[in-house]
């Protein structure tokens, strides 16, 4: 005991040194599960996505790892130790130097770019210098504006809105500035073999069940989801991107493309409820790249829509199933807050 609090003692003194002098920090505890998840929360469809990432032990200082990102709080994913898929260690950013308004002689990032990135596909944009992007504003088919407002130009690159995060350049994303994705939420409510709504032991409320993917590239169970193509709007993103994750509808026949059609076109043409819009904290995020995201509730209340569709897991996913939507049940990146705020919106057990 008395050396645990020698040991938080000296650690609490050395940060206090070097957050007066304006460096980074990091403390490594031996044998320590990371505090912050490098795994990105986003998947390309396209074969840019990489394979899974090593994280450090090393745990950045931050606050607010378990909630939604808001408006003040500093990003802290995006500040993850090693950027994903390759050996680039961040330059590490303390909380107090996120923000660009703070005076910072000493920050000294790398720039990054996938190699991928760097062969030009379809979805990347050149590199800054060789053509002449229109930021914050709809460029051509592409959206360059930004859910956080205005963003600010330095050396003709956009900064990322949310500050600082250690390493420049766009890494594994394909565009300069805002890179916009698409969540979609299918619900629909859990019944017993009456029919009936099945209600909750302890909170006695209806519980809610959600279209949920398992992830090949970390495991874990998560909102299907993708990036927005340019020149595609986002509702059709969000049905695309479910169709494909959750129905495989990349490999079906065209009977059976046919089949589906009609509920699930007849699903996202309904009123949809908005979760959230804004900025992701993802660790794929650079000063000047990262990831912005709509995330939408579609529920089928009738049960009659998607709840009778085979389910069938496709593109980047390895296991697909209807998930009761529970507070106890782990789910990936910030996703559990987003079905929290459904559970709300519906009255429905958390």
């Amino acid at each position: 005991m008395i050396h645990s609090l020698l040991r938080r003692d000296w650690i609490g003194r050395i940060r206090l040194a070097l957050t007066l002098f304006g460096l980074p920090y990091t403390v490594c505890t031996p044998g320590a599960r990371p505090a912050i998840s490098c795994l990105y929360s986003h998947n390309f469809r396209t074969s840019q996505t990489s394979g899974p990432i090593s994280t450090s032990f090393c745990n950045l200082y931050t606050t607010g790892v378990q909630t939604m990102l808001s408006s003040s709080a500093p990003h802290v994913k995006s500040r993850c130790p090693q950027y994903p898929g390759s050996k680039i260690n961040r330059f590490l950013v303390p909380d107090d130097k996120v923000g660009w308004s703070q005076n910072w002689p000493q920050y000294k990032p790398l720039s990054y770019t996938d190699p991928l990135v760097e062969k030009k596909p379809v979805w990347a944009d050149p590199e800054i210098g060789s053509f002449s992007p229109k930021f914050n504003t709809v460029d051509g088919a592409v959206d360059r504006t930004s859910f956080e407002g205005s963003y600010k130009m330095e050396k003709q690159k956009p900064l990322n809105p949310r500050g600082r995060t250690g390493v420049t350049g766009r890494g594994l994303l394909g565009r300069w500035g805002p890179n916009h994705a698409a969540d979609p939420i299918v619900t629909r409510w859990k019944v017993d073999a009456k029919g009936e709504k099945t209600l909750h032991s302890v909170s006695k409320r209806p519980v809610l069940q959600f279209v949920s993917i398992k992830r090949k590239d970390c495991g874990e169970w998560a909102v299907p989801g993708g990036m927005v193509d340019a020149g595609e709007q986002v509702s059709i993103t969000l049905q695309r991107e479910f169709s494909e994750e959750a129905l495989n509808s990349l490999v079906i026949t065209p009977a059976e493309k046919a089949k589906i059609s009609d509920r699930i076109s007849k699903l996202f043409k309904s009123p949809g409820f908005q979760i959230y819009k804004g900025y992701v904290d993802d660790p794929r995020n650079t000063d000047n790249a990262w990831i912005e995201t709509v995330a939408v509730n579609f529920h089928d209340d009738s049960g009659n829509s998607v709840s009778e569709l085979p389910l069938q897991a496709g593109d980047d996913a390895g296991e697909v199933q209807w998930v009761d939507v529970d507070s106890s049940f782990p789910l990936y990146a910030s996703h559990s807050h987003f079905l929290e705020l459904v559970a709300k919106e519906r009255k429905a057990h958390w």
